[in-house]
């Protein structure tokens, strides 16, 4: 299984839900891969924001190896799973998708934890460290349902 997390810079929720969802991946002893990107190009080959780092690495997962990197249409044919976290990235990524196979890869990932409900992971980059723990929070939620959905 290969997913990818997306958000707009991939400097603070895709690189969290990548260090989360590689952190379960390998306590559960699974062949997955993860990785993140971001569907704008303003950060590309940065490291995550530091307050993104802090906050993972407050719960022993270490992001600071992690460069930012943008969507490309190659992804759809890598990963057999696409997370956005919100609706305007999904939208943006579904609209590179190739056809129905390409679309149908790409998820809200916090329809993992709230079915259906379309939620979006809110966008910390503005706020204080809260935001960022929050977002945190409700990775980890998503990540548990992932692991418990697709494993």
């Amino acid at each position: 299984m290969k997913i990818l997390m997306v958000c707009l810079g991939n400097i603070c929720r895709s690189p969290m839900a990548e260090g989360i969802l590689r952190q379960k991946i390998k306590e559960k002893n699974l062949a997955w891969q993860v990785d993140s990107c971001g569907t704008g190009s303003w950060h590309v080959g940065q490291t995550p924001d530091t307050r993104a780092q802090a906050t993972a690495q407050n719960h022993q997962i270490d992001i600071s190896m992690l460069r930012a990197r943008q969507f490309s249409v190659k992804d759809f044919d890598d990963f057999d799973l696409i997370f956005a976290m919100d609706t305007s990235n999904y939208n943006d990524v579904r609209r590179l998708a190739r056809n129905e196979t390409d679309k149908e890869k790409v998820k809200m990932i916090l329809n993992e934890s709230f079915p259906k409900q379309n939620r979006a992971v809110p966008d910390p980059y503005y706020g204080g460290d809260h935001g960022f723990e929050q977002v945190f929070l409700l990775l980890d939620d998503a990540c548990d349902a992932i692991i418990q959905h697709y494993s």
